[in-house]
C-alpha cells in the first residue's frame, strides 16, 4: 500500500510526559493542543512522513501555578518560543508492529536528534466506515540539552526538577478524505 495521508483524532490522542520531582515522585502532565501531519503506509512506517506541532501553552500537570511557571521564561518561554516541532527523519522496523522512529525535536528554539519507540496497535473501520489507525510511542529526553535548566537544590541533597523527561504518545488517526 502507497503512503496514505492521514489525520490526528485528537478526542483520541494524548501526548504526555512526566519527570522526577525532588527525586522521590512524579510529576505528570500532558499537552492539550497539537496537530501532526502523517502520510504514511500503516502496515509498513518505514517510509512515512512525521511531523508534530505542539502548541506549548497547552501545557497542564492539574497545577494552575505550576503550568503559568512552565510557560514562563523559567521553562519553555511560550512567549518567545510558542511551538514545539518534531520531525521524522529515519524510521527502522524492529519487529512486525514496532518502529524506531528518530527525528529532529525542536523545544526552545534548540534542536536535537530524538528517537520514540512506536508501536502500531492496528487499523480497522470505525461506526461510520471510516479507515482508522492507532499508534503508541515513547521515548526519553534530556530537559538540559533544550536550555531547560531551572532547578533548586534540595537541603537534603538532590534537585526539585529531574533531568530525564519521559513521554508518552497515543494516537489515533483517521484516512484523510
Amino acid at each position: 500500500m502507497a503512503n496514505t495521508k492521514w489525520m490526528v483524532d485528537v478526542a483520541h490522542s494524548s501526548l504526555d510526559f512526566s519527570v522526577k520531582h525532588m527525586m522521590i515522585s512524579k510529576t505528570k502532565g500532558t499537552f492539550h493542543d497539537f496537530e501532526a501531519t502523517i502520510e504514511a503506509d500503516p502496515d509498513d512506517l518505514t517510509t512515512a512522513n512525521i511531523e508534530f506541532i505542539v502548541d506549548v501553552a497547552s501545557v497542564d500537570t492539574r497545577n494552575e501555578g505550576r503550568d503559568n511557571h512552565l510557560r514562563s521564561a523559567d521553562f519553555f518561554d511560550v512567549e518567545q518560543h510558542p511551538k514545539m516541532t518534531f520531525k521524522a527523519t529515519n524510521i527502522e522496523r524492529t519487529s512486525d508492529d514496532e518502529y524506531d522512529v528518530t527525528g529532529d525535536l525542536t523545544i526552545c528554539g534548540i534542536t536535537n536528534s530524538e528517537m520514540f519507540s512506536v508501536t502500531s496497535e492496528g487499523q480497522g473501520k470505525d461506526p461510520w466506515g471510516n479507515e482508522v489507525a492507532g499508534f503508541s510511542g515513547e521515548g526519553k529526553i534530556n530537559r538540559g540539552v533544550y536550555g531547560l535548566t531551572y532547578n533548586a537544590v534540595l537541603e537534603t541533597g538532590g534537585v526539585v526538577v529531574g533531568d530525564e523527561i519521559k513521554i508518552s504518545i497515543e494516537i489515533e488517526v483517521q484516512k484523510a478524505a
